[in-house]
């Protein structure tokens, strides 16, 4: 579509917001980067760059998880270089520590945990912790790097800095997931001015069962320094030793040094590297170079936040400040994670980009994933390629990864969904389509080997889908394997994802088959379950081919090795967003599926969900993120904005409790951003749903000197349904827009808003392509 003139008008006038707002003001003054720390939003407050390896901050132990190393009480245990933001399971890194301690360390090893004395100050770019040992402990980073600021009490009878290689962040819910130190070494050298230490250290599990990773490092300590190498274990008081090097083969002896000064103010400048300690000291040598001011790397990173990420959206309605907190807060930490670890994969030698980290596919693909791409078209190309080398490399493609390792496969196969998103919104650059494909089909062919996995041992856990026996040779997943409900919905979007990309490269045979094959959820929809009402939901399949007797509105234990994984039956019914027409026929029809979702979202209904009204709706649950947009279906346009602004604006805020769920890297924070856009997404398809905007102007960058202009008038606090819109300068009287009409070139929407609805949305409603291809 070529550009009209009211296209061209409304990139003029995201550009004069968006040059007006970055020049009247610094964005990243909104970022809270505590918002979702508590509340199990799991969120990492310290210093990092967008996708940044380093992730420096607080580990801090309660005895119970910290997924992200910050907790808002307990005691510190270290500051380390490696985290991750926002995810669940059991934590993952929290390595390449330091912890400052004061007078004469006898056993490095014992307790040396402190409370806080105050508050932690945490702002984009800079962190610092108040210790009740008088110490107070300020950090900066770059991407491969970090930055450790040391002020001792004067009165301190010594000034110590223990360097614990065996340091992780520990788990406690067993199952097998908690990280092991594995073994190291360290080595300690006098420089002209200080110290340096390098090393490596071994660990394994976390989150995705990984097994063995090793992380080098490379530290400087700009003053004068003592130091004594140590190697034991916790029970050890006499392990101190005077050594310039150490080394610790097994997970029983744990390693470290201890660093004394006279100063009562210490720097330590640290590099990261997943390829060798040399190349460590490169990093830190070429990103914090002696002499780097904590004051330099910070505006460094706000720098950076503001260039690659926060001036994305921009708007120059700054009446609310609160909700402009949240925008960029959101911004902010769906950011941070996946890693972009380019030239630092140790596994094989590609031109390709690598990007690690991924928590979930799962949990990213319905709202994530399809932002990412509009925000960062550059960067996902990168990572969509990354995903591919990944397959070309281990054979398959990953729904998670962490520390160079595919593991956490919760349902389907949903990099799938990820690649059919991206190639039908048309990312090309230096893809490979056709081997993309290929590792599509490798998952939909394929039958992964069984990692054993004591959460579920029916199958694969790692990667791929493991229930592939069943879904091919019947047409469904009986109870022979876990979540075998929640896998057939899953399983089914994966083949309409490989349906997408078949189409467009020409392989119409394989196009049919996976067509076909997508809407064999339909044979998991069991007429006959009943509940609040309503009749037909998806159900268990016994090994025999029959329906079993299922409650609709519970999933058991709702984990691993149960028929429905973190959601109620009545919640995955709702799922099958690329076949939806024929969902509403099962489920009785259009009046019937209205009614269906209005007790969806009806309070007191449900046993559960206490701190959301007890609705079967679970703002903080990824299976419900798209049902409050399912009314546009039935065409009650005004029903789905009413139902999503009412979860954004009561389970939302840029506050450390501020989010209804674990951020899950972000997904959270995804599908609030698209609530304030206006729109929502659905992945493997073009079509975007129009929602309602919360500001009264918003131009999203879209790269390549393309615009998105958005306009609101006649809005405000209970005034935010849609009256009428134009999109590029036209009446519109669909519900829906495509990615063609506004983000492949550019262009307007302008809404007019009002506190009543109206009946403006009389076009086609959205499309339902599964079924109209029937």
């Amino acid at each position: 579509m070529r550009p009209s003139a009211g296209m061209a008008l409304g990139v003029a006038l995201a550009e004069a917001h968006s040059f007006h707002l970055q020049t009247q003001q610094d964005l990243s003054q909104f970022v809270l980067p505590l918002t979702g720390t508590t509340n199990g939003g799991n969120t990492f407050p310290g210093v990092s760059l967008p996708f940044g390896m380093v992730k420096l901050g607080p580990d801090l132990y309660t005895g119970s998880d910290s997924y992200s190393g910050y907790q808002s009480t307990g005691s510190f245990i270290g500051f380390s270089m490696l985290h991750e933001s926002g995810t669940g399971g059991a934590p993952k890194y929290g390595v390449v520590s330091q912890m400052p301690a004061v007078g004469t360390i006898d056993n490095p090893l014992a307790d040396q945990s402190v409370n806080r004395s105050a508050a932690d100050v945490a702002r984009l770019g800079y962190y610092k912790s108040s210790l009740t040992n008088d110490v107070t402990v300020e950090l900066g980073a770059t991407a491969k790097a970090g930055l450790y600021q040391y002020q001792f009490s004067g009165n301190a009878a010594a000034s110590n800095v223990i360097v614990d290689v065996s340091h992780v962040l520990p788990s406690f819910r067993g199952q097998g997931l908690g990280q092991n130190y594995l073994g190291g070494n360290i080595s300690v050298t006098t420089t002209d001015n200080g110290v340096r230490y390098t090393g490596s250290g071994s660990y394994d599990n976390g989150w995705n069962r990984a097994p063995q990773w090793t992380v080098y490092f490379c530290g400087y300590f700009d003053q004068a320094a003592t130091f004594k190498t140590f190697l034991g274990n916790d029970s050890t008081s006499d392990d101190l030793q005077d050594y310039s090097t150490a080394s610790s083969q097994d997970s029983e002896s744990r390693l470290g040094a201890v660093f004394t000064f006279d100063s009562a103010n210490v720097t330590s400048r640290v590099g990261v590297s997943f390829i060798s300690s040399d190349q460590a000291c490169a990093n830190v040598d070429a990103e914090i170079p002696a002499g780097t001011s904590l004051d330099t790397l910070e505006n460094n990173v706000k720098s950076a936040w503001n260039s690659q990420v926060l001036s994305k959206i921009t708007t120059t309605d700054t009446s609310n400040t609160t909700r402009l907190q949240l925008l960029y807060s959101s911004l902010y930490h769906m950011s941070l994670i996946p890693t972009n670890k380019t030239g630092e994969n140790p596994l094989w030698s590609s031109t390709e980009p690598y990007y690690d980290d991924i928590f979930t596919f799962w949990d990213l693909h319905r709202c994530t994933t399809s932002l990412f791409h509009i925000l960062q078209p550059v960067a996902y190309e990168e990572f969509i390629r990354s995903l591919v080398d990944i397959w070309r490399n281990e054979g398959f493609l990953p729904d998670a990864r962490s520390s160079f390792f595919n593991g956490a496969t919760q349902g389907g196969s949903n990099g799938d969904n990820v690649l059919a998103d991206a190639y039908v919104k048309g990312v090309r650059g230096a893809v490979n389509w056709d081997e993309a494909y290929s590792a599509m089909v490798t998952d939909a062919e394929t039958v992964p080997a069984n990692n054993n996995d004591p959460r579920d041992t029916s199958s694969s856990t790692k990667e791929g889908r493991g229930a592939l026996p069943d879904w091919i040779d019947r047409g469904f997943i009986t109870t022979k394997y876990g979540r075998s409900v929640s896998r057939a919905i899953e399983y089914a979007a994966n083949d309409f994802g490989l349906y997408q990309v078949a189409k467009g490269l020409g392989k119409d045979d394989d196009a049919q088959k996976y067509l076909n094959r997508s809407r064999n959820w339909r044979n998991q929809w069991n007429p006959d379950l009943t509940a609040l009402g309503f009749s037909g939901f998806l159900g268990p399949i016994d090994e025999d081919g029959n329906f079993t007797a299922q409650d609709p509105l519970s999933c058991g234990g709702c984990y691993w090795g149960d028929d429905y994984y973190e959601a109620l039956p009545f919640e995955y019914s709702f799922n099958a967003h690329h076949d939806i027409n024929k969902l509403i026929d099962l489920a009785g029809g259009n009046a019937t599926f209205l009614a269906r979702l209005d007790k969806f979202f009806e309070g007191g209904v449900s046993s559960g969900n206490s701190q959301f009204n007890h609705t079967l709706f679970n703002p903080g649950n990824e299976p419900s993120f798209t049902t409050p947009y399912l009314f546009h279906f039935v065409g009650r346009q005004d029903l789905s904005v009413k139902q999503s602004r009412y979860a954004a604006d009561s389970y939302y805020a840029p506050t450390p409790g501020g989010l209804p769920g674990n951020s899950d890297a972000g997904a959270m924070e995804s599908w609030v951003l698209w609530s304030m856009i206006g729109l929502y997404p659905l992945t493997g398809q073009a079509t975007f749903l129009v929602g309602s905007p919360w500001f009264r102007d918003l131009a999203i960058d879209l790269g390549g000197g393309k615009k998105l202009a958005i306009t609101t008038t006649g809005g405000g606090a209970q005034s935010y349904y849609v009256q009428s819109l134009k999109v590029n300068g036209q009446s519109w009287n669909k519900s829906w827009v495509t990615w063609d009409d506004i983000f492949a070139n550019g262009g307007t929407m302008d809404f007019v808003l009002g506190s009543e609805p109206v009946d403006w949305a009389t076009g086609d409603l959205p499309p339902s392509p599964a079924t109209e291809s029937s």
